[in-house]
């Protein structure tokens, strides 16, 4: 089942069990792919499921900054909603590799791509983001294609 099948069948489970904040957060995240569709028709692109697992990422990681926001200004009610929100998040999207999956990853992708500089770093991130996205944390992947190819 695609990912906006799935989405659209939780919606309806979260109404006929009338659980507002799960149905609230689905809402939420039905309405930013909707917002992404159009704006992909409006370039004259298509949107696949990479480009939704990759939405569905950027989802993740804004409500993990605002809970660490929240949790510094001690506001633990509104952390607590919010890592709520991305556990319902996640489950649209793919299991997230472990460290040694991710190391072996990079490993793959630099010698898939022949990089041997910093300079190379772009095409191993554009490999990996197209293999796994969604999957991992282009942040902290980043930083160790750094060290690996510096």
């Amino acid at each position: 089942m695609d990912l906006k099948a799935r989405l659209l069948e939780a919606t309806k489970q979260a109404m006929k069990a009338r659980s507002a904040d799960r149905l609230s957060t689905l809402r939420m995240i039905s309405a930013a792919v909707k917002d992404r569709e159009i704006a992909a028709r409006g370039e004259g692109v298509e949107l696949d499921e990479g480009d939704l697992r990759s939405l569905l990422g950027k989802m993740v990681k804004q409500r993990q900054e605002s809970a660490r926001a929240y949790a510094a200004g001690n506001r633990p009610d509104l952390a607590a909603r919010e890592m709520a929100e991305i556990g319902v998040i996640e489950e649209f999207l793919p299991r997230q590799l472990d460290e040694a999956e991710v190391e072996a990853a990079i490993a793959a992708a630099i010698a898939e791509t022949g990089a041997t500089s910093l300079k190379d770093m772009g095409r191993v991130m554009a490999a990996l983001k197209a293999r796994f996205a969604g999957q991992m944390d282009f942040g902290a992947v980043g930083a160790k294609i750094r060290a690996r190819l510096g």
